[in-house]
């Protein structure tokens, strides 16, 4: 009869894995207070992810195109893989590598935030929309895995996960979204945004 670990077990690799992330705060804070500017400016921020890191891209875009915690405005966030029938056409015409960088192409101007989740760092679809993006003027930032990776290096900046499961990084990439949000709502709390018709108004 074969003995299986403890459930339990789970719950303490997170635990671990959570007190070296927590080195990682300074990161998504900045992130959050620089998707102020972005959004708030008019820009938007496109997401991408394959599986389980697609739910978590989504995840992001609803946080701020809804709300986190408090009521806000609706900013622009787009997850590029929810567009069913845009990637599967792209699929088929292209080919899998393509199906987020095409996106970019037609939906990314520069001054905007492209966001890649990733346990592994080495998805070639994110890779392409990656290389699409920094081609376009798009600010690249990775949510990946253990480093190092291929994602890690074709972007702009990178969180990277020491977690020794795919799951474990996952729900700290969850961690990590939460995180973003609290950071965002926080630097737009803090008095310094405006909306972009006001800054119209006063240019």
């Amino acid at each position: 009869m074969t003995v299986h670990p403890p459930v339990t077990g789970h719950c303490d690799e997170l635990q671990d894995a959570l007190r070296a992330f927590r080195d990682s705060a300074h990161i998504t804070e900045r992130w959050g207070e620089r998707l102020v500017d972005v959004l708030a400016g008019g820009g938007r921020l496109l997401a991408a992810g394959n599986g389980g890191s697609a739910a978590q891209a989504q995840h992001l875009t609803a946080e701020l195109v809804g709300r986190y915690r408090d009521d806000r405005p609706a900013f622009s966030a787009i997850a590029l893989h929810a567009d069913t029938s845009s990637t599967t056409a792209i699929a088929n015409d292209y080919g899998v590598d393509a199906v987020f960088a095409r996106q970019v192409r037609a939906h990314g101007r520069p001054g905007d935030v492209l966001m890649l989740l990733s346990t592994s760092g080495a998805s070639a679809n994110l890779l392409s929309a990656a290389d699409a993006a920094r081609a376009a003027g798009v600010r690249v930032w990775a949510l990946t895995g253990p480093a190092p990776n291929p994602l890690t290096a074709g972007s702009d900046e990178a969180l990277c996960v020491e977690a020794p499961t795919s799951a474990t990084v996952q729900e700290l990439h969850l961690v990590a979204v939460h995180m973003v949000c609290a950071a965002f709502d926080a630097a737009l709390e803090s008095g310094r945004w405006r909306a972009p018709a006001d800054r119209r108004e006063a240019s």
